[in-house]
């Protein structure tokens, strides 16, 4: 094999620290081709769809692939804005917010950038990059509050992948979750209250959370237990009593049994038994997008007041909220301890390449 390097290294290049968040990506553009392309990534990640690969690539290539773009992109054009995809730009907004509070603490030898685990900027790309500006430490932070393989396993297996064509491994650090971290869930509990403060309090709070195949959750995944800890932890926050809120699990995909309840099931039950109005909070999702814009603020209200519910109101995903960026500066903060960000080896560096060319 032949290892990937940086044509352009200099021993004398200035050693910095990456902090790197990533999320799980967005097509390009809400078109059939551009959805195209991003389900073939995406469907294609053993880590997604656990089935055996050679049966799945005819589903994929010869079914869904030729019925699921079209759909998919009139989907994405009710959510597409002037900045493009929400996930897009709410990813680049966290990322350009968080930049900036660290190199006020730590001085430019600090680098952070963001990625997508599928479509643009891709991970390999940007680690790329990071290491060609001098990066030689890497903390990852995937923004999924709570893992699961799909989500935070898939994202190391992209880095592992960069990894192991490359001829000089960064050290390296990697969150794999933050479920029950205090600010974060801070930062939840006060949007609600704000939103509270603004447009009072309805019958029923609902978490909804992404879900998964119920058969991963069996298999060992944690995702299923660190969704419900978030609940009552923000619950907890908010003084909630045990019949005030629920969790549900929403954006089932094929045929087998997911984590329950059903959040689209639950909004359709919810009228009959007496619950007139809801308000649906997402702790799951960092940023905005297809999932909480269209099919919770959208789809799923409909669900509910053709049941009979009589108001509906969704309470938006973290994104750039300034208790959000605060809670992140700090989990990163905490997993850079015992690295010496302002620490520079460059002299030391350069002063051992002369040596070894000289003793040459």
């Amino acid at each position: 094999m032949k290892y990937t390097g940086n044509s352009n290294f200099s021993h004398k290049q200035q050693s910095k620290i990456g902090v790197l968040l990533t999320n799980l990506g967005t097509p390009s553009a809400a078109t059939k081709k551009a959805l195209r392309v991003y389900l073939k990534e995406f469907l294609s990640d053993p880590r997604v769809v656990e089935v055996p690969r050679l049966i799945w690539w005819f589903v994929l290539n010869l079914v869904i692939l030729n019925i699921r773009p079209k759909r998919s992109a009139s989907t994405y054009q009710k959510i597409w804005t002037e900045r493009g995809s929400p996930l897009q730009f709410h990813s680049k907004d966290q990322a350009d917010k968080i930049r900036t509070q660290l190199q006020q603490h730590y001085g430019q030898n600090i680098v952070v950038e963001y990625a997508m685990r599928y479509g643009q900027p891709a991970i390999s790309d940007v680690i790329n990059k990071m290491m060609s500006q001098g990066v030689n430490k890497l903390l990852v932070l995937p923004l999924y509050p709570q893992y699961s393989g799909a989500t935070g396993g898939s994202t190391f297996d992209a880095i592992a992948d960069n990894f192991i064509k490359r001829r000089f491994l960064p050290e390296f650090r990697f969150i794999n979750h933050y479920h029950d971290y205090s600010p974060y869930i801070d930062a939840v509990a006060q949007k609600i209250k704000r939103y509270w403060s603004q447009n009072g309090r309805a019958d029923k709070l609902i978490f909804s959370y992404h879900g998964i195949p119920k058969r991963y959750l069996l298999n060992g995944d944690p995702y299923h237990c660190e969704c419900y800890k978030t609940s009552r932890l923000i619950a907890q926050k908010l003084n909630l009593k045990s019949n005030d809120y629920l969790t549900t699990f929403q954006s089932r995909f094929g045929r087998e049994e997911w984590l329950k309840p059903y959040t689209d099931h639950t909004l359709k039950a919810l009228p009959g038994q007496g619950v007139k109005s809801v308000q649906i909070v997402c702790p799951g999702f960092s940023s905005d997008c297809l999932e909480t814009i269209e099919e919770i603020r959208i789809e799923n209200r409909d669900y509910f007041i053709k049941a009979g519910g009589e108001k509906y109101q969704y309470i938006e995903a973290l994104n750039s909220d300034k208790l959000h960026i605060e809670a992140l500066v700090k989990l990163v903060h905490q997993n850079l301890t015992g690295w010496d960000v302002n620490y520079n080896d460059t002299g030391l560096r350069a002063k051992l390449a002369t040596r070894a060319g000289a003793k040459a």
